[in-house]
């Protein structure tokens, strides 16, 4: 009993045998005591009852008693450790209170006293034992350390001295320890293990004791022991001791000897150095030994003369004797029933029935219970001792029920009412019946019988026909309802009949293992196994529910039958070797039907947890299925069957006989004789297991080949499932790899990395398969990574916590395995990682033969990779064991329970049997493509092909987040993740930023310096690359505590906000800024750390708020963060800045640092300026009151006081109005400091005109402007003064008839201050009430307007003879006083005066006039929105002075200047260019003038390279398109040249389209063009065309590229690039360009053919020239071109028109196939029916822009050379006349490559619309160079190129669907 018990109880894990040598297993337990072994005596007087005690002792029955584990409570003392091991070894309440207990136990007055003898202690250096204590369980050592003291021990003899004489002791040879195992297995091991973990040596040297010796001059061992437990020293080691009686010292050994008196006494013996030389060593690693002692040999029982079987007790006799009784009993009950039924005996009705053909049948009760009684016979293996009758009358019971079956119509109907669906469901106790008969059949065909008479082909195949007609008829449709849809009602009734259906799924579900079974050990007909087939396939590929509630039975309850299913396909699979092809054939084929997202896909639960496709894991079964060896016993048992059946060998019996015939017989049939005979051994066994290995090879490469193929041919949006099935099956196989019970999951991965490595070094492969294979290749490599980094912690984690000799091995070996320097030997031993797996595998098998395939496979793989191994050689004891191992593999092989008759083998837990198949994993060839894989991965990561690129980025971030330690060291991936940052790609860049990121967060010691990175991206042109890069900014912002480094992301966020085109970026800028800068100090509270981050916030602030480019924005953003949408306040952020804003105060007077985290006065001011713009609430009175004295000490003079000063006048000006409360005296004495200093700043415009703003707003709250008049006053005497000094002029005199006074330099000056105090106060204060006071003042004023008459002063020093300077001033003046004053606009002499700055072109003085004229328009546009929304109120107006409308003045200066403006918008693409732009934008939307004026122009800015003249133009343009469509729509036409001569006049480019990505330049027009409709944007592509259109005979072509040419590329490029809205305007596109081939390209090919090639209509070519082209063919050059006497300008102007039909019929070709439309005309693809028009077409996988691009990049080129001219000639020639069209290449050509250079024939006779076509092909005989032309598609003799692999029915292919390519 001992021997049985389990690990775990009791046993091991409390610490009872924990210093027992590891791997041992005890050889005693505790004994039971006399109660608990009381009702285990034979000696009783009764037999027991309970048939798990032993009975009394018979002759032969000598099997053990069965374990107490489940009658005794063993498990409370582990319950208690472990509940100590969670509290860190504590024991709890309950644990102290056992101590105590078992304490009491173990006191000395209630224990019996024994004495024992002292043993004597050896020497006082005997090494120090480790503690009793250190492995014990927490309860035992807590036991331990308390019982010490209940024991006393009897005092210890001394020992004889150490160095003393020793008799007899050191002579005798020592015994081996009782302790040393004695099973033979070799302790070499744990020896090693000790010795190399013991990192201290000590050496006892004995030295011979001399005749005569001073006591005195040694020191007693006692001591030494003290002294050397008080120094600490290591523990002593235990000496092997010579045989010898004494060991000599040496001779030059040195006796150090050390006083009595010392403290520390010490006793020791210095050896001199050793002369080693080092170089005559080496080091030698440690070898790993593989733990043999793991399996041993079975012990064999000669049972043969033995009456009986001995292995059978007397209780197991009984129980097959009771079960034989039993279905004896109810045999013959049966019998009587059957009877009695027929003799209409009531009473009886329950067991038979009578079926309708009035035969008896059994009920279904009845059938339940026979089956159980049946089953118990087979199982104690009495199934021979039943009488064959009884069987048969069962069979004939249960075949009447099969046919009652057969004949019910159970058929389930969706549209069915609830009568239907009553009368059905009384039907289903009969079909349940029925199943459980067919299982009873069965289950006595599979008994094992070979008597003739059971073995009924009716049976079998009306057993298979009720399962077909079940399946059809109930299981599937009932699966297939849904809650909702057409099957809704009939659902809802289903599930009030729950029970009942769900009684038929379980009867199907058993009776389908059954069929499973049935397979395996019978030999069915090839109809029944067809059938059977056919049914598990359908059954595997029904969709099941994916939620309860969607599901009549349960998702459970179909999972149970689907499994089932595919354990019959399997047996089916196995048996019949001829069949495997088909099957796998049968299920490729229907993976279409399979879904394709991964929640309803998954639906096979693992054991290990998680899930898989159920057709994922059916092709893993059978690809492990297809590596074992059919069982021979079963092939006999099933032939003999089938011979009972037929009564004759039939063909399987025939085709048994012939393999067997056909075996060679093996010669080694030992273990012996395959040591000795290691070549003949290793030779049968490669006989056996390379066939297997073989098919299961071929049957993985048809999956994946066939996955791989159908996926490469589709996409992941496409129709076909193929590609995301792809997916899918890749996903569940990386799942499985690790898994042992998935072997097969690595064979799929390999073949899959083998397709895919040769799909991407593929030359011709196209970009989408190319990004799949890295997808692919992306993927293993990940799952590689993690299996390695999980093998890394299970070894660490398996040796920590067992520590077992198995588990030591597995940990070293995967160490080993992992750094590359394992041996293959040890793998493959047979204690080794295989065995492991093998072993665990076929323990838990039992009947599942998913893991008896598993085990198989294993057993294939190891004999091959043996065999590979062992053939390379190695040293005699290899090629011994690998003989003795190539048997035994055959044998496994052939005999599944051959290994577990032979050997057994010590447990094996879960995690190392999981270790063992990792290890496995590792030294296969997936594995070892690691390194391949990854390589791959970064060299794509320089593709030519930016999707690749991507694809490759996208992989190697999977690869980085399994094993982050690639980025370590001088890894140069962190290089090529940067150099992809700065791609041309936007999608590589956005993948690139998102591998930084993933990167950042891995390592994060690489941010400092993938920093600057990022910030460079956070400016990037493509929007989605910005907002990726924003967000890592945002993150490191968030997490880094550097200032520089959040100053520097705070910046790059800020200038976002503002200057971002994009709204969406701008959005998303503003939330960061508000995440980073106001959101942490939301929750405010008054620590001392929070005012510290708050302190070192306010100063962040003020140092970012210095980067150049803010100054201007910051404030709008700070608005935009605390204004809502309602226009209130943001309490979050309102509080925040109002903190800030108080900081700030107390910073006002520091003084400047050049420290710039040490923030200063003059920057708190500046930052205060910006918050008082951004909302000035955020100020008080007594915080506004601290600048005074800083206005005060400010010297306006000195030029560092001007900053600080202007941003105290801002704040003032912007925060006094908005004030509660302002003290009238406070307000007085601003007004006098303000106004005192406008005289000393007019030489600072700029903070002039500030101060008069602030001066406004503080006259404004006292109400007394005679301040600032008087300063206008002053001004204006100052003006008149200099005028009355003017003299000569300094450049040149005045023009003749003019009084203008040209002033000198000095009085220029002066005149400049003047007029630039007067202009800023008459802009900022309404004059007009003081008109007396200025009449008063000057005589000579008579107007009635003071703005007039600043004007009129003005207006003599704006002549163009005054200084420029001077000139400057007054036309600033007087532009700015109509800026404020409209009504000046319209005086003659002001906008003659504008006229003639225009006319001068002087961008610095139109400039002006453009500002003016922006903020006039711009206060108009405001003042028209703010009367728009009065709504009746009274309407005030927004710095207008007087309020009135000034609607005539801009209408009439808009039409005065608009062609200036419009001339300035297109002059450039600087600033001037974009404040033009402002002005034609306002006046756009004021309506101010007619569409077509300013619509041309907005659409040819829209090409502009300057975004934001692009983005600017495009919003004026798409809201005058939404108003005047029908207007604009005839402009358009115009606008494409304008935008063409723009695109080469200004921006110098006159190609069709930016590159990377490819977008037109005329994109931003054809998104407004949206808006319309479809048949108005099929106006615009025939206008378009139109353009383009030209007589071929008058082409201009004197320059180096001609216009017309360069005009056509930029239309053709633009076409090919343009994002089609629907099919109809792509079908125009595209026939309106043929039409232009077919119509001027006849007359040129014409003209070509009789002035270039000399070709005549009626006169053959020379027979020469002939063949000179068909020879320069034929060598693939060039031929040369004959001799020509056409002119040059001629030639010229041919090769020019020329070029451009070839770029328009390269622009036609390369759409057609973008969009799948064909290549020809006539293509079935390309004519659309008129209802799928206005569908969206739909872009081809494969075809790229970059060839296209450089076509027509090189096209233009032809002109440089003759030669060159005239190949664009014959070019031209070829595609009027030969019909490349119709050459028929492979399918995937279109797809793959799109040859430009062969391009097809126009043709203008098939078009279905009514339009006249321009020209008939012509009719020559002949090509130029006097080829001869070839017949046309419609009556060639043979096409061109090389014919179709799979050539289709051309009837078929025209029958396609019309509208396939959308």
């Amino acid at each position: 009993m001992a021997g049985m018990q389990p690990s775990g109880a009791n046993g091991a894990p409390n610490g009872v045998h924990s210093h027992d040598t590891p791997g041992v297993r005890p050889d005693t337990s505790r004994p039971l005591s006399f109660r608990e072994s009381l009702p285990y005596s034979p000696q009783t007087t009764t037999l027991p009852f309970v048939p798990d005690l032993i009975p009394n002792p018979v002759l032969g029955s000598g099997s053990p008693a069965l374990s107490t584990l489940d009658i005794l409570p063993m498990n409370e003392l582990d319950n208690l450790n472990k509940e100590a091991a969670g509290q860190g070894g504590r024991l709890s309440k309950h644990g102290k209170q056992a101590v105590e207990g078992v304490l009491h136990e173990l006191k000395p007055h209630q224990r019996t006293q024994y004495k024992f003898s002292a043993v004597p202690v050896k020497s006082s250096f005997a090494p120090q034992a480790r503690s009793l204590s250190d492995d014990l369980s927490p309860c035992a050592k807590a036991l331990f350390e308390r019982v010490g003291d209940y024991f006393k021990g009897t005092k210890a003899k001394p020992s004889p001295k150490a160095n003393g004489p020793v008799k007899g002791h050191l002579a005798t040879k020592e015994k081996p320890s009782p302790a040393t195992p004695s099973n033979g297995r070799p302790n070499n091991a744990t020896s090693n293990t000790h010795a190399y973990r013991s990192n201290s040596v000590r050496i006892e040297v004995a030295i011979p004791a001399k005749a005569k010796f001073d006591m005195s001059q040694y020191i007693d061992p006692q001591h030494l022991v003290t002294s050397e437990a008080v120094q600490g020293g290591p523990p002593v080691q235990p000496v092997q001791q010579l045989p010898t009686a004494v060991q000599p010292a040496p001779p030059n050994a040195t006796l150090v000897e050390q006083s009595p008196g010392s403290k520390n006494a010490m006793f020791r013996i210095e050896l001199p150095s050793a002369d080693i030389n080092r170089e005559e060593y080496m080091e030698v690693a440690e070898s790993l030994e593989e733990p043999h002692y793991l399996s041993r040999k079975k012990e064999r029982q000669d049972t043969g003369n033995t009456p009986g079987f001995v292995g059978v007790s007397l209780d197991q006799r009984q129980r097959a004797d009771a079960a034989l009784n039993e279905l004896r009993r109810r045999t013959e009950a049966i019998n009587r029933a059957t009877r009695a039924v027929f003799e209409m005996e009531p009473g009886f009705d329950h067991m038979v029935t009578l079926n309708f053909e009035q035969e008896p049948a059994l009920t279904g009760e009845e059938q339940k219970k026979m089956y159980t009684a049946i089953q118990k016979v087979i199982t104690v293996g009495r199934f021979n001792s039943v009488p064959v009758e009884d069987l048969s009358q069962i069979l004939r019971l249960s075949e009447a029920s099969l046919k009652e079956a057969m004949s019910t119509d159970i058929q389930v109907d969706k549209d069915w009412d609830e009568a239907s669906l009553t009368a059905w469901t009384q039907q289903l106790p009969g079909i349940d019946t029925a199943l459980k008969a067919a299982r009873t059949s069965l289950r006595i065909l599979t008994g094992g019988r070979e008597d003739r008479q059971l073995y009924s082909e009716s049976v079998i195949e009306r057993s298979v026909k009720v399962f077909q007609k079940v399946t059809d008829e109930i299981i599937i449709p009932v699966v297939e309802f849904r809650n909702s849809g057409a099957s809704g009602n009939v659902f809802k009734m289903l599930t009030k009949y729950k029970k009942d259906v769900s009684t038929i799924f379980i009867s199907f579900q058993k009776l389908l293992a059954m069929l499973a079974e049935l397979v395996s050990k019978v030999q069915l007909t090839d109809l029944a196994l067809n059938t059977l087939e056919f049914v598990s396939s359908n059954l595997i590929f029904v969709e099941n529910a994916h939620y309860e509630k969607d599901s009549v039975v349960g998702v459970q309850k179909f999972d149970g039958v689907r499994s089932a299913a595919m354990d019959t396909l399997c047996q089916i699979f196995l048996i019949k070797p001829a069949q495997r092809q088909g099957i796998i054939s049968e299920i490729l084929s229907s993976l279409s039907k399979l879904p394709v997202s991964k929640q309803s896909s998954r639906q096979f639960k693992l054991s290990e947890g998680g899930s898989i496709q159920p057709v994922s894991a059916l092709v893993m079964r059978l690809i492990q299925a297809s590596a074992a060896c059919p069982d021979k016993s079963s092939q006999s048992r099933r032939a003999n069957m089938l011979k009972n059946i037929n009564g004759a060998e039939e063909d399987g019996a025939e085709e048994y006989q012939a393999t067997k015939n056909s075996t060679t017989t093996p010669s080694i049939n030992s273990e012996s004789q395959g040591a000795d005979q290691p070549g003949v051994a290793l030779q049968e066994e490669n006989a056996v297991s390379q066939p297997l290995s073989d098919e299961a090879q071929q049957n993985a490469s048809l999956v994946v080949g066939f996955l791989v193929n159908r996926a490469a041919g589709s996409s992941k949006s496409g129709d076909t499932p193929y590609r995301n099935l792809l997916d899918l099956f890749v996903d569940d196989f990386m799942v499985c790899l690790d898994s042992p019970d998935w072997p097969a999951a690595e064979l799929l991965l390999r073949r899959m990395m083998s397709s895919m490595l040769l799909l991407f070094d593929a030359e011709k492969t196209a970009a989408p398969v190319k990004n799949m294979a890295l997808e692919v290749l992306g993927n293993l490599s990940a799952a590689i990574s993690r299996l390695r980094s999980h093998v890394k912690k299970m070894a660490a984690s398996t040796e920590s916590v067992d520590n077992g000799e198995l588990s030591t091995f597995l940990s070293d070996l995967a160490i080993q395995t992992l750094d590359r320097q394992s041996r293959t030997e040890q793998i493959l031993s047979w204690t080794g990682p295989y065995r492991v797996v093998v072993e665990s595998l076929q323990s838990r098998a039992g009947q599942d033969a998913q893991l008896a395939g598993a085990a198989s496979f294993i057993l294939t793989s190891w004999a091959e990779r043996l065999h590979f191994e062992a053939a390379e050689g190695g040293s005699e004891r290899w090629d011994r064991e690998a003989g003795r191992m190539a048997y035994r593999l055959r044998m496994m092989i052939e005999d599944r329970s051959w290994l577990t008759n032979e050997f057994e083998f010590n447990t094996v837990s879960a995690n190392q049997t999981k270790l063992s198949y990792s290890i496995i994993l590792l030294g296969l060839p997936l594995c070892e493509a690691f390194d391949g894989m990854l390589s791959i991965l970064l060299r794509s990561m320089s593709s030519d092909q930016a999707t690749v690129r991507s694809k490759s980025l996208k992989s190697v971030s999977q690869v980085l987040e399994t094993d982050p330690s690639i980025l370590d060291g001088d890894s140069r991936v962190v290089e090529r993740i940067l150099e992809c940052a700065t791609d041309m790609s936007t999608q590589v860049r956005e993948s690139a930023l998102s591998l930084i990121g993933s990167c950042i967060q891995m390592r994060p010691a690489l941010e400092g310096s993938l920093i600057p990175t990022i910030m460079e991206r956070v400016s990037d042109a493509g929007v989605s690359v910005r907002r990726r890069a924003m967000r890592l900014a945002r993150d490191i912002y968030l997490r880094n505590q550097d200032k520089g480094v959040r100053s520097h992301i705070a910046v790059g966020l800020l200038r976002r906000v503002i200057a971002d085109l994009d709204e969406g970026v701008r959005d998303a800028a503003k939330q960061m800024v508000e995440e980073i800068w106001f959101a942490p100090f939301y929750n405010m509270n008054d620590t001392a750390a929070f005012e510290t981050s708050l302190n070192e916030h306010t100063a962040l602030i003020m140092r970012t708020a210095k980067a150049p480019g803010l100054e201007h924005t910051l404030d709008k953003i700070f608005q935009s963060i605390l204004r809502l949408e309602n226009n209130k306040l943001a309490s979050g952020p309102l509080s925040v800045c109002s903190r800030i804003v108080s900081n700030m105060f107390g910073l006002i007077n520091n003084p400047s640092s050049d420290d710039p985290n040490v923030p200063s006065g003059r920057d708190a001011l500046h930052v205060l300026t910006i918050f008082a713009k951004a909302e000035p609430k955020l100020f008080t009175f007594e915080q506004i009151r601290l600048l005074k004295p800083q206005l005060e000490t400010t010297d306006v003079t000195v030029a560092e006081d001007l900053p600080p000063y202007r941003s105290m006048v801002i704040i003032l000006a912007s925060v006094l109005p908005q004030l509660s409360t302002v003290h009238s005296d406070f307000l007085q004495e601003l007004a006098v400091l303000v106004s005192t200093k406008l005289s000393k700043l007019m030489d600072h415009r700029r903070i002039l005109d500030d101060t008069s703003a602030c001066l406004r707003v503080i006259l404004d709250l006292t109400g007394n402007y005679n301040r600032a008049v008087l300063v206008a006053l002053s001004a204006l005497r100052g003006i008149r003064s200099v005028s009355q000094r003017a003299n000569a002029a300094p450049n040149s005199p005045p023009k003749k008839g003019s009084n203008v006074k040209v002033l000198d330099l000095q009085d220029g000056k002066r005149m400049r201050a003047y007029a630039a105090l007067v202009v800023t106060i008459a802009e900022h204060f309404d004059l007009e009430p003081f008109l007396d006071k200025f009449k008063s003042v000057f005589k000579d004023f008579h107007g009635n307007s003071v703005a007039r008459f600043l004007v009129d002063e003005l207006e003599p020093f704006a002549s163009p003879a005054q200084a420029w300077e001077v000139r400057r001033a007054a036309i600033d003046g007087i532009s700015t006083i109509c800026q404020a004053w409209p009504r000046n606009y319209t005086i003659p002499k002001v906008y003659a005066l504008f006229q003639q700055v225009f006319q001068e072109r002087d961008e610095r003085l139109e400039l002006i006039v453009l500002e003016s004229f922006k903020k006039f328009l711009f206060t108009e546009e405001r003042r028209s929105e703010a009367s728009g929304k009065a709504d009746g109120e009274d309407k005030k107006s927004l710095t207008v002075m007087g309020g009135t409308s000034y609607d005539d003045v801009a209408s009439a200066t808009t039409q005065r200047f608009l062609k200036d403006i419009t001339r300035i918008c297109l002059a450039s693409q600087g600033p001037f260019a974009v404040s033009a732009l402002e002005v034609l934008g306002s006046i756009n939307r004021q309506g101010l003038t007619h569409p077509k004026e300013t619509g041309v122009t907005l659409i040819t800015l829209e090409t502009s390279s300057n975004k934001l003249i692009a983005e600017l133009a495009f919003k004026e343009h798409k809201a005058l398109h939404e108003k005047h469509e029908s207007t604009m729509e005839r402009e358009y036409t115009k606008a494409v040249q304008a935008a063409y001569e723009y695109q080469r006049d200004i921006v110098r480019d006159t190609r069709g389209a930016w590159l990377e990505p490819p977008q037109p330049k005329l994109h931003n027009m054809m998104d407004v063009l949206k808006i319309s409709k479809m048949k108005n944007r099929q106006r615009f592509m025939e206008k378009l065309c139109s353009l383009i259109d030209f007589d071929p005979l008058a082409v201009e072509a004197s320059q180096d590229i001609p216009p017309r040419l360069d005009f056509t590329r930029f239309v053709v490029e633009n076409m090919a690039f343009f994002e089609y809205q629907t099919v109809g305007e792509l079908q125009t596109a595209v026939r309106k360009l043929e039409q232009i081939v077919s119509g001027a390209g006849a007359a040129l090919a014409q003209a070509i053919d009789s002035e270039i090639f000399n070709v005549r209509m009626d006169v053959n070519l020379d027979a020469q020239i002939q063949q000179q082209l068909n020879e320069g063919e034929g060598h693939g050059q060039a031929p040369e071109m004959p001799s020509s006497s056409v002119e040059p300008a001629r030639l010229r102007q041919l090769a020019t028109a020329s070029m451009m039909l070839l770029l328009i019929w390269e622009t036609r070709t390369y759409l057609r196939r973008l969009y799948g439309m064909g290549t020809s005309r006539h293509d079935s693809k390309a004519k659309a029916l008129a209802k799928d028009l206005n569908r969206t077409p739909t872009k081809t996988q494969g075809i790229h822009w970059d060839k296209f691009w450089d076509e027509t990049t090189s096209l233009p080129n032809g002109l440089q050379s003759q030669e060159a001219m005239m190949q664009k000639c014959k070019n031209l020639v070829e595609l009027m006349s030969v019909d490349s069209e119709v050459k028929v290449g492979d399918a995937g050509d279109d797809d793959m490559d799109m040859d430009l250079g062969a391009p097809a024939t126009p043709s203008d006779g098939d078009e279905d619309e009514a339009e006249a076509a321009r020209g008939r092909k012509r009719k020559n005989n002949a090509t130029p160079g006097g080829r001869k032309k070839r017949p046309r598609s419609s009556s060639q003799v043979r096409k061109r190129g090389r014919p179709r692999k799979n050539p289709l029915d051309q009837d078929l292919a025209d029958a396609e669907s019309d509208v396939d390519w959308f």
